[in-house]
């Protein structure tokens, strides 16, 4: 009987192992080093709070705090509503609907370093998109879309979703496969047309993937960094620069690996923190 009851644990434990190793590990380290002066060469000296002092006193921390979160209020809202629709449109069942759901992916699979160089031709100065605002007669001169500080953080946010809708359009295509043909049926019954069935159907039952999506996205929003190293830098003027980017610099371009560990330690925090209350206000009534 006892060893019944440990066989389930047993299943667990290789997971649990990879899980201590590779995350749970890692963490508590960072933690230990958040309260360390230790800079990759000289042994760690115990500092307590002072990297936290030290942080919370820094303009440039709060300003790629602020930063963070103005990419998240920017990114979130789209990548959650619009692959929604996306979803819905390569859910019909259309001849060559297969080609247009690989085309939505595709940016997904494509890599960000080759992604980003497409992107910066399109951003420069006598790149495309200044050319066609300019055909269109929308702007007089070409907009510095890269190196503006007005602009160079939403031109990034514009790759951020772009890449990613295709990634939750197809977690949004399995949760409308999921969803009973009973429903639709009931809806025509009662004359319901396209729109009344996808606000009243559709996006009822599709909640727990919208929780997961708005979690998921939530989080690579917090931790973007590979648009903004490949396309701005963190310029100009630190202006599209994240809490995640800041971390690496303060990590690997001034090897202040514990003053590093303590931003971390608090990007963790308000990733916890905003994943919580999305469970709590958007997982109320509903199981992801």
């Amino acid at each position: 009987m006892r060893t019944n009851k440990l066989t389930p644990y047993l299943f667990l434990l290789p997971g649990l192992i990879i899980l201590g190793a590779f995350i749970f590990y890692p963490m508590l380290q960072a933690f230990w080093l958040s309260m360390t002066d230790y800079n990759m060469i000289a042994d760690a000296e115990f500092v307590g709070t002072t990297n936290y002092e030290n942080l919370f006193q820094d303009d440039l921390f709060w300003k790629t705090l602020t930063n963070t979160f103005i990419y998240l209020i920017g990114v979130v809202p789209a990548l959650v509503i619009i692959p929604i629709f996306l979803a819905v449109l390569v859910n019909q069942k259309l001849k060559g609907i297969g080609f247009f759901r690989s085309a939505y992916y595709i940016p997904v699979v494509t890599s960000l370093v080759v992604a980003g160089i497409a992107w910066d031709w399109v951003y420069k100065e006598n790149g495309l998109l200044n050319y066609v605002l300019d055909i269109l007669n929308i702007i007089s001169e070409p907009i510095h879309w890269l190196t503006s500080t007005q602009t160079a953080i939403f031109a990034v946010m514009v790759v951020t979703i772009w890449k990613g809708l295709g990634y939750y359009m197809i977690i949004y295509l399995a949760g409308l496969q999921s969803i009973p043909n009973d429903l639709y049926e009931a809806a025509d019954i009662d004359g319901a047309n396209w729109w009344q069935k996808v606000t009243r159907v559709t996006i009822p039952m599709l909640m727990p993937f919208v929780l997961i999506v708005t979690i998921m996205s939530s989080i690579a929003a917090m931790k973007v960094f590979e648009e903004i190293y490949i396309m701005t830098g963190g310029g100009p003027l630190h202006s599209s620069e994240t809490l995640v980017f800041y971390i690496y610099t303060e990590a690997f371009d001034r090897l202040n690996m514990g003053y590093a560990s303590a931003a971390g330690v608090v990007l963790f925090l308000i990733t916890l923190v905003l994943s919580i209350i999305n469970i709590k206000f958007m997982g109320k009534d509903n199981t992801a």
